[in-house]
């Protein structure tokens, strides 16, 4: 490990390796870290991906799936069952990942394209000189470094304490993240060609329950709700979980336990500062509906990537610079998907159990193979007219805060 770098990268999830390939392949000097031993584990994901946007970002290799998902299954509180094509199943259905491989096959290209990768190498501080974030310090087996780096792109996660370092809030209210408990589950007969999601106050509060297929009689079941409907007097997310498997899976083997938060805040103030990025879920860059966010890591990240190379070429690496070649790129393009879906999130965790099941009798007959997006949107407006006020008062709620923001 050197003491100087064009790009130090913290963090080797899809978001800071897809950074780091990026910046490398422009023939930036990088260098990439992970806390951890291994890269991809533990998982903290339910895996799941598009398969029309992941192939925007790598070659699909067939060792890292698992499953090739055609639909989704929505199941409604009373268990009316709506079933969705791929196509507008949402950026989490179509493949079925296998993160531990997936992981460390993208750490790998990075390196393949030239970057340093460094296992059980954690950042411990940054390095600020002038106002500007100059490299970190980092401790591996041990032993402290300081490393500078002309640009340091955080990729540290929901925990993130890179943007703190830099004087970025990254706090998170209890509505904005999403607590969640995931089983890895053996020995079960389930369908392989389609993932199932099930929403209720009683079984999943302000949240969704579920499974993905895992191939040879494996499953991810898993469970996230709303960091305000759980806390020391409520049940925990693994109560909820344990009870629907109990009721599902009452033989199911459990052989892998994850839990975690995913933040689903929408956009942050700032993403950016003088000589710093930060991308995937250390920008709270997540679908805010869904929690899922792995292809948005990977889009922050090839963004982040070129705007290193932008930047450092121009000899200006200062936050009006990152502004210019980032902060305004990945919000005019996932950003806005964000915050729309912020917008629909907010609406949809005040419906009550008679709400959904209403919405789900009205969509129970529809033909989705046959449907867009829009057309999906549009019948659960004519359905609910109630549900079209709600959105159309949190659009207008959404655009004062713009214009705010602007003046």
């Amino acid at each position: 490990m050197k003491d100087m770098y064009d790009v130090l990268v913290i963090g080797a999830g899809p978001a800071g390796s897809i950074a780091a390939r990026t910046a490398a392949e422009k023939g930036l000097d990088v260098l990439l870290i992970e806390k951890r031993q291994e890269i991809g584990d533990p998982v903290r994901c339910a895996e799941g991906v598009n398969k029309e946007y992941l192939k925007k970002h790598v070659e699909i290799d067939k060792k890292w799936i698992c499953a090739d998902l055609k639909a989704s299954h929505i199941y409604a509180p009373d268990g009316t069952r709506i079933e969705m094509a791929e196509e507008i199943s949402g950026g989490e259905v179509g493949y079925v990942l296998e993160r531990k491989v997936f992981d460390r096959a993208l750490a790998e290209q990075a390196a393949r394209a030239g970057a340093e990768v460094r296992v059980k190498t954690r950042a411990i501080d940054l390095i600020l000189e002038d106002g500007f974030v100059r490299g970190a310090k980092l401790m591996h087996l041990g032993k402290t470094y300081d490393v500078r780096a002309k640009i340091v792109i955080g990729a540290d996660g929901i925990e993130s304490k890179v943007g703190r370092w830099a004087g970025i809030d990254t706090s998170l209210k209890p509505i904005d993240i999403e607590t969640c408990t995931q089983y890895l589950i053996a020995g079960v007969d389930i369908a392989q060609d389609h993932c199932e999601f099930y929403v209720g106050n009683e079984i999943a509060p302000g949240g969704y329950i579920w499974i993905f297929p895992k191939g040879e009689g494996k499953a991810n079941v898993g469970i996230g709700i709303l960091g305000s409907r759980t806390g020391k007097f409520k049940p925990r997310p693994v109560d909820y979980l344990n009870s629907f498997m109990e009721k599902k899976f009452p033989d199911a083997r459990i052989i892998e336990m994850v839990y975690g938060g995913v933040p689903v805040s929408g956009s942050i103030e700032k993403t950016s500062a003088n000589g710093l990025m930060l991308i995937g879920d250390a920008a709270r860059q997540s679908d805010p509906i869904t929690g899922g966010g792995i292809l948005n890591a990977m889009e922050a990240g090839k963004l982040a990537g070129e705007a290193a190379y932008a930047a450092i070429s121009s000899g200006d690496v200062s936050l009006q610079k990152l502004e210019e070649v980032y902060e305004k790129r990945w919000r005019a393009t996932i950003g806005h998907d964000i915050d729309m879906s912020l917008i629909v999130k907010n609406c949809f965790i005040n419906l009550s159990d008679d709400d959904l099941n209403s919405l789900a009798h009205s969509l129970k007959d529809v033909k989705f193979d046959r449907m867009s997006l829009l057309d999906l949107l549009q019948a659960l407006f004519k359905a609910n007219k109630k549900l079209l006020w709600d959105l159309r008062v949190l659009f207008k709620d959404a655009a004062k805060e713009v214009a705010k923001s602007k003046t």
